[in-house]
């Protein structure tokens, strides 16, 4: 080979127009949903900071419809509600109850801005006094099946209020097909499920339960959340969720998980979502209030990472934030 003679890939890396030319993945802000946590008080103007999660708060129904449409002026088309009852009760009550939190809020979302598209978790950790995803049998443990009903009943619940799409994480075996089930014998056979297919038993979540007051009051939820040490488990997992119904498929966490988005992308034609959880939120938080990270370009390539694996759609608490940049 003569002097000379090889690759020059620096010559469509030279000027700013010529990488955006070239560019193999963009982040848009159709790809983004911004994570809302809402209570249930009479305050309208509650607002509690989130210590772990800076820049993100607790907000009242009135205050996440402005917090939201102040978004909306940004570009910001998707949310998703995360809500905190007033009480808590073994059977989760309150995630079903037609006037409950998430319910009310939705409403008011939809009611004001009925272009947002506004998607509703669905579990019971949240309303629970034990903090488990799911009804408690005699021994401490979840009992899957009688849990089913409780989820249904919450997602058709939060389709009556509005709800854009449903998205079940509480991964109880069969919860959606129990959902498909109760939403189409409910009227709402065009609402689609966003099924946390893959979710693993992380210990990025901890901020999250500060967030959600979702903790457990004893054990863990390895009984029912993945095993971050496997991958194919996940395939099965993300084809059961298909077979029952599922119309989009998520990864949760997402950058630790990347080589997962990217399986699922391969190995399946319907749309992939992954979400970038709280403590993947914190840890970049804190590098950057250290001045360890630049913070444009550190939560850029983050999104851009996570897209670039295979997602089709991005949970993250950083869409605010990014929708000036994009």
């Amino acid at each position: 080979m003569a002097f000379g003679d090889f690759h020059r890939g620096r010559r469509l890396r030279r000027t700013a127009f010529l990488r955006d030319m070239v560019r193999e993945t963009e982040l848009r802000p159709d790809d983004l949903i911004q994570g809302y946590f809402v209570v249930d008080t009479p305050d309208a103007d509650f607002e509690k900071p989130l210590g772990s999660m800076p820049g993100q708060s607790q907000l009242s129904v009135e205050k996440l419809v402005a917090r939201a449409g102040a978004a909306m002026d940004m570009g910001l088309r998707s949310v998703i509600v995360f809500g905190l009852p007033e009480k808590k009760d073994p059977a989760g009550s309150g995630a079903y109850a037609d006037d409950g939190i998430v319910q009310r809020a939705v409403m008011r979302l939809k009611e004001t801005y009925p272009q947002l598209a506004v998607v509703t978790d669905v579990c019971l950790c949240e309303y629970t006094s034990h903090g488990h995803c799911g009804l408690l049998d005699g021994h401490g443990e979840v009992n899957n099946d009688a849990t089913l009903e409780l989820l249904a009943k919450t997602a058709v619940s939060h389709a009556r209020a509005g709800a854009d799409i449903i998205a079940p994480s509480d991964m109880m075996d069969g919860r959606v097909a129990a959902i498909r089930a109760a939403l189409d014998d409910a009227g709402f056979s065009h609402i689609p499920i966003m099924s946390y297919a893959v979710k693993y038993a992380s210990a990025f979540y901890g901020p999250f339960r500060e967030a959600a007051e979702s903790a457990p009051a004893f054990g863990d939820r390895r009984g029912y959340q993945m095993d971050p040490a496997n991958v194919r488990e996940g395939l099965r997992e993300a084809a059961a969720d298909l077979e029952e119904g599922a119309d989009i498929l998520m990864v949760k966490p997402a950058m630790p998980y990347l080589d997962v988005v990217r399986l699922l992308r391969d190995s399946f034609d319907t749309p992939i979502a992954a979400y970038q959880v709280s403590g993947e939120y914190a840890m970049l938080q804190a590098a950057i209030a250290n001045g360890w990270l630049d913070e444009k370009r550190a939560i850029l390539e983050s999104l851009t990472g996570i897209k670039r694996a295979g997602a089709d759609m991005i949970i993250t608490y950083f869409a605010e934030k990014v929708l000036p940049w994009l």
